[in-house]
């Protein structure tokens, strides 16, 4: 069989004071034809996977541009183009072609596209066929639009969030189209809108029964593939919201049943599925009084993996007027400051402006006499099989605190963001994090105790309030109780 792939990607945050253009695809990662590494990207898992069967002879792969900017802004009109056509002409030159399988996020809004996906599916389906097997990944933090169900055979979803299981994801999606493909199965699509939009994390109950009971139903043979979408609050879409979508092998009344089930349940854990949110300091409050370190804070809302620059400096300032130390901030993304570090050198001390740069409501730039502790150009941190650069970087410190600054904006992964550059953990008290959820995994191995901390920002992060302009649909907690709304 003759499959083509490709993977296009990111995360559009429409509220966020960034932009985003060709430049921040190639920064993050751009992957021409056959130049794919051999570990999958948090949405290319697809590529390796299907690498394997084709060195297997089962297929004949031909693959397609990847590329994956940084969630942040608006992606621009030339952008979004560019990349569109480019994978549309490597697709159409592919041609003829038994299974089409993109590695996509869900949640790309570009200026003049609301539905970057279901635009470039609809696209695909076109210009192969109502024959071609199309099957595609998702981050569960996604709009899934009618459209995209329609033109797809197959879509999987990360089930965790944190998302350890994007490669797993792509192998499924990879099996379930070729054996579509080959005529095995017949896959009927299902999905069900629980009307909800909230935070969804999987590490945590109730969440974790939920998904371990979606993985029963799936190895019992119930459905061929179980996902849910849990929506992403900081993207202006109509699709908005968290969706149940079921597989099945032709059971359609079934799969609309069983979405229906899941959904309402999911439904019914509103509200208490975020973990306690501390105020800045109360959080470091919590963490310097723990008898042991370190402790991790997690600055939940200036999170570059929700589209936002990562440059707020309202945590760091707390923690310099209560006088803390033994304390490591991993990340402020300052290109300039880290450009002005690399040029003073290691062991060298300067006065230095750093972050609370892009956004009116993340902070003052901070101010203060600095030791370079480390320069390192190129760093980069893990994301479990997964390499994420950050760029030029440098560790500096601050009245005894530690402070890593970096070029290319990226969430908090990994504990080894500190270690790679040479900061000892072991040594801190406190590591505070930008991210909401991803570094849960790795960082709950050597913390002490984990604090979510909620610091206002330039991060939509109370849908009430919330500037929705293409919102149609009622949907909690906007509305009390969206599915009688509907009803009546």
């Amino acid at each position: 069989m003759r499959v083509f792939c490709a993977s296009i990607a990111t995360e559009t945050n429409t509220f966020s004071p960034l932009r985003t253009d060709l430049a921040d695809f190639k920064e993050s990662f751009y992957a021409p034809p056959g130049e794919h590494p051999e570990t999958p990207t948090l949405c290319s898992g697809v590529f390796p996977a299907l690498r394997k069967r084709a060195r297997a002879g089962e297929i004949i792969l031909i693959e397609g541009t990847a590329t994956w900017a940084e969630p942040g802004g608006l992606v621009n009109t030339s952008t979004w183009t560019r990349l569109r056509e480019e994978i549309l002409g490597q697709l159409h030159a592919a041609l003829p072609l038994d299974a089409i399988i993109l590695g996509l996020h869900g949640a790309m809004i570009a200026d003049n596209c609301v539905d970057c996906e279901g635009d470039l599916i609809a696209a695909a389906r076109q210009i192969a066929g109502r024959a071609t097997k199309i099957g595609v990944t998702f981050d569960p933090h996604s709009h899934l639009s009618d459209k995209r169900v329609r033109n797809a055979d197959i879509i999987t979803v990360f089930k965790e969030f944190p998302h350890t299981d994007f490669a797993e994801t792509g192998e499924a999606c990879v099996d379930l189209t070729l054996r579509a493909a080959r005529g095995e199965i017949e896959p009927v699509l299902s999905v069900f809108d629980v009307r909800m939009i909230e935070i969804l994390p999987t590490s945590r109950a109730p969440m974790r029964a939920f998904i371990d009971k979606m993985v029963r139903l799936e190895q019992s043979g119930t459905a061929l593939s179980l996902s849910v979408i849990h929506g992403f609050m900081a993207g202006d879409s109509p699709d908005l919201g968290a969706k149940v979508l079921v597989t099945t092998n032709n059971a359609k009344q079934a799969g609309d049943l069983l979405a229906e089930k899941l959904g309402l349940e999911l439904f019914s854990f509103r509200g208490t599925t975020r973990p306690e949110f501390l105020s800045p300091s109360a959080a470091l409050a919590k963490a310097a009084a723990h008898p042991q370190g370190p402790v991790v804070i997690a600055d939940v809302w200036d999170n570059p993996g929700g589209g936002v620059a990562g440059d707020s400096t309202i945590l760091l300032r707390r923690a310099l007027d209560l006088g803390l130390t033994e304390i490591a901030f991993g990340t402020i993304w300052d290109p300039m400051a880290v450009r002005l570090c690399h040029a003073a050198g290691e062991g060298a001390c300067l006065d230095l402006r750093f972050g609370g740069k892009t956004a009116s409501d993340a902070g003052d730039p901070v101010d203060g006499n600095v030791r370079v502790l480390k320069t390192q150009r190129n760093a980069v941190q893990s994301f479990g099989q997964s390499v994420v650069p950050l760029g030029d970087s440098a560790v500096i410190d601050i009245n005894g605190i530690v402070v890593v600054l970096n070029s290319n904006r990226a969430q908090t992964f990994s504990p080894d963001l500190f270690t790679n550059l040479g900061i000892d953990i072991s040594a801190q008290k406190t590591l505070v994090v930008k991210s909401t959820n991803h570094f849960h995994s790795a960082f709950e191995i050597i913390a002490s105790d984990i604090l979510y901390c909620a610091v206002d920002g330039s991060y939509p992060s109370d849908p009430r309030n919330n500037a929705y302009t293409r919102l149609e649909r009622p949907i909690w907690p906007i509305v009390e109780n969206p599915h009688e709304t509907e009803a009546a």
